[in-house]
């Protein structure tokens, strides 16, 4: 379901294992697991609040309001190799 629902979402990842913040500080990526044991499920995100937070979101909004590719000025290396 999550596959499905977040195909489209540049930003949002998908990862096995726990997310870890390492992977996404000093970007505006999401990156989200999900693990179940058959009776609950249990959803890890892990984000760069300082990016991918409200200043983060408020570029991407505008660029999709003024009909800019929603990536401009949000790709950044980051700072894990």
């Amino acid at each position: 379901m999550f596959k499905h629902f977040y195909e489209d979402a540049f930003f949002v990842r998908l990862v096995k294992g726990s997310p870890d913040i390492n992977w996404v500080k000093n970007t505006n990526f999401c990156d989200i697991s999900i693990h179940s044991n058959g009776k609950q499920v249990v959803i890890f995100s892990a984000i760069d609040n300082l990016v991918k937070g409200a200043a983060g979101q408020a570029v991407q909004n505008m660029n999709l309001m003024f009909g800019l590719n929603e990536k401009t000025g949000l790709m950044f290396t980051g700072s894990n190799p």
